[in-house]
């Protein structure tokens, strides 16, 4: 239990930093929040820890937790090789992928309409979350698979605030159901395609995630 509310307290601080509740080198206050979300110090200090590891919060010793944020170079260059890693394990799931994990990736997709359909990003999220680690361990590669979770753990807050942008869910959806099939028919190129622009920040979908955390940037 303590650890879910440590979790809930990193969603909450995540939204506050990208909703310009705090800037780039704020301190956060553990007295203050720990207040503010009625918890001890305890689920409040787990709750930066996760931040740290996606690079929201730097932990100095001694001094406390300071909100950080990558630049926009950082952050697409973050992105460009997700999406890369994520094309290397589509390819290889298209060549080992099983029928039970087809299934899998079928029930997620439906638990994403619903999320949709209930204007829900956070419901979304976690049913995506779940999709795209499956693809992982699907590639049969564990090393890629582990490196694939790391960075994607990095990059959870972006790819979560992509979400609420107009349109992304029904977007995602739809690129869902091309990579679902492309692994059904075992087909690596396009299993690979389909990964890499689902994941890649480029174009008009950079511009609109920058504009998104324009406030935090600032």
């Amino acid at each position: 239990m303590q650890k879910r509310r440590a979790d809930e307290i990193a969603e909450n601080l995540e939204e506050l930093i990208f909703s310009g509740g705090f800037s780039d080198g704020d301190r956060l206050d553990e007295i203050r929040l720990a207040q503010s979300f009625n918890v001890s110090r305890t689920p409040l200090r787990e709750a930066f820890q996760r931040l740290a590891t996606s690079g929201l919060v730097e932990l100095i010793p001694r001094r406390g937790a300071f909100v950080r944020q990558p630049g926009p170079v950082k952050l697409i260059e973050m992105f460009e090789v997700m999406a890369e890693l994520e094309a290397v394990c589509g390819r290889f799931a298209a060549m080992r992928i099983t029928d039970e994990a087809i299934l899998t990736l079928e029930e997620a997709n439906r638990a994403c309409q619903q999320a949709i359909d209930d204007k829900n990003p956070d419901g979304y999220y976690a049913e995506n979350e779940r999709f795209h680690h499956l693809i992982y361990k699907q590639s049969g590669n564990s090393f890629l698979e582990q490196e694939a979770l790391k960075l994607h753990k990095n990059l959870k807050p972006y790819r979560r605030q992509q979400l609420r942008l107009r349109g992304r869910m029904q977007q995602s959806m739809a690129e869902h159901e091309a990579i679902v099939d492309a692994l059904r028919n075992g087909c690596p190129d396009q299993a690979a395609n389909a990964l890499r622009s689902h994941v890649a920040v480029q174009g008009e979908k950079f511009h609109s995630l920058m504009k998104s955390l324009k406030a935090a940037a600032e």
